[in-house]
């Protein structure tokens, strides 16, 4: 397992809020983090949720043959996966430090306590047992697996149904649930795990310490007990020096931890057995809570339709009257309206302009006239050889054709766009010269 190392800063910031009395999720010292436990539409499986860290729990059966040196046990196996969904740190392929002393830890808890009877495993004494396997995966690690893979475990195990079995002579018959109904293992007792960190040699005390929390910490205890204030199994880890009084202060907190969860696991236990025998919705899909985004759907809220006209008449009654002055459309122009109080429209002009454009016209087809009369004088003196002064302006090519020569690219001056029009003073002398003449 290779974790990133915190740094200076955050281990200090961590060892100071821990002198405080104060924890990164606002718990107090002894808390223990909300667990949340839900199961599958098969027996023997369940997730288990301790705040952030979740572990499912799946419990199988087989018939195998015993153990030489106990014929008439069973098998319990129970193994425990790290994957990398769980956290980026956990190497795949391999069974770390962490994994190998996390598993002896479960067996030491759940199969040297004698929780469940072996004995009761038994079919036909050195021939037939049945073997119980507990497959514990971490589903996401956010501190304290141990605690969360007990409780998992344990879920399961009390979950779990195997199926009825039946000997004649040396024949063994095997029910499916549709013949008769599966019988439950027989548990003694349920053993939890209660993990406890020390920082700066056994100064602080913290009760369910998370991801971050055991980066910094100094060492652990866990303690396996039962309800009935039974130590089950005590594991110290770090390298620190307890105290007699530290263990049994350590002692006295697990046991009021290990009754309330106790507690809590029999009130699921019964809640999914209500709901199995009613008929009713069961499994993780309907463990998920609605209301959410991440819900895969949402109840569905009835309406109430009677009297719905009487409501409508009461709202109506109730909601402000509307105003009496309405604001009207003001007409500028024929064929122009603006509403409100805005800028004056300029519409209204357009006439006036499109007069202007025509009497503009005139003038411009009178000027025309008079350039190609000026174009033709041009053209004459270009005959007698005089130079041409050509304009800035547009130029149009013109070609004369006269008898017994050959034609002449003349270039005719029009008028420029920026050249002053003549008045009309100009133009009507101009036609009165051409009457004359």
């Amino acid at each position: 397992m290779k974790e990133t190392p915190l740094s200076n800063c955050e281990r200090r910031f961590l060892l100071r809020a821990i002198e405080e009395k104060k924890r990164l999720d606002g718990r107090q010292t002894y808390d223990y983090r909300n667990i949340r436990i839900s199961f599958g539409t098969d027996y023997g499986c369940c997730i288990v949720e301790l705040g952030k860290t979740r572990v499912l729990g799946q419990v199988s059966c087989e018939l195998v043959s015993p153990k030489l040196n106990r014929a008439t046990e069973g098998i319990l196996f129970f193994n425990l996966e790290l994957s990398q969904m769980a956290a980026p740190a956990f190497e795949p392929g391999r069974q770390s430090d962490l994994l190998v002393k996390l598993n002896r830890l479960l067996e030491r808890c759940l199969r040297n306590s004698k929780c469940i009877d072996t004995e009761s495993l038994c079919v036909v004494a050195g021939e037939k047992v049945w073997q119980i396997r507990v497959d514990l995966h971490l589903l996401n690690h956010d501190g304290n697996i141990i605690d969360a893979a007990s409780i998992a475990a344990i879920v399961a195990l009390c979950h779990f149904r195997r199926p009825d079995v039946s000997v004649q002579g040396e024949e063994v018959t095997l029910y499916t649930p549709e013949e008769r109904d599966p019988v439950p293992l027989s548990i003694h007792h349920m053993p939890i795990c209660i993990s406890f960190a020390f920082f700066q040699q056994g100064t602080y005390l913290l009760v369910d310490p998370n991801e971050r929390e055991e980066r910094v910490m100094d060492g652990l205890l866990v303690i396996a007990m039962n309800k009935h204030r039974e130590i089950c199994t005590i594991q110290s880890s770090g390298g620190i020096m307890l105290l007699k009084d530290q263990v049994l202060r350590c002692s006295k907190i697990a046991g009021v931890k290990v009754a309330e969860i106790t507690e809590l696991i029999q009130k699921a236990l019964e809640n999914d057995q209500k709901v199995r025998k009613e008929g009713g919705k069961f499994g993780f899909a309907e463990s998920i809570a609605n209301q959410r985004i991440t819900a895969f759907k949402m109840e569905k809220a009835s309406v109430d339709t009677s009297n719905i006209e009487e409501k409508a008449e009461e709202i109506i009654a109730e909601a402000e009257p509307p105003p009496e002055v309405v604001s009207k459309p003001v007409l500028w122009t024929p064929g122009t309206a603006q509403i409100g109080d805005g800028i004056e429209n300029s519409w209204g002009g357009l006439e006036d302009s499109e007069k202007e454009e025509e009497e503009g016209g005139i003038d411009e087809a009178v000027i025309l006239d008079d350039t190609k009369m000026d174009t033709g004088g041009v053209s004459d003196t270009g005959n007698q050889g005089a130079p041409i002064v050509l304009s800035d302006s547009e130029e149009e090519e013109m070609i004369i054709l006269e008898p017994d020569k050959t034609p002449k690219k003349i270039r005719a001056q029009t008028t420029s766009a920026k050249e002053k029009a003549p008045s009309r003073s100009q133009v009507k002398r101009r036609r009165k010269k051409r009457t004359a003449n």
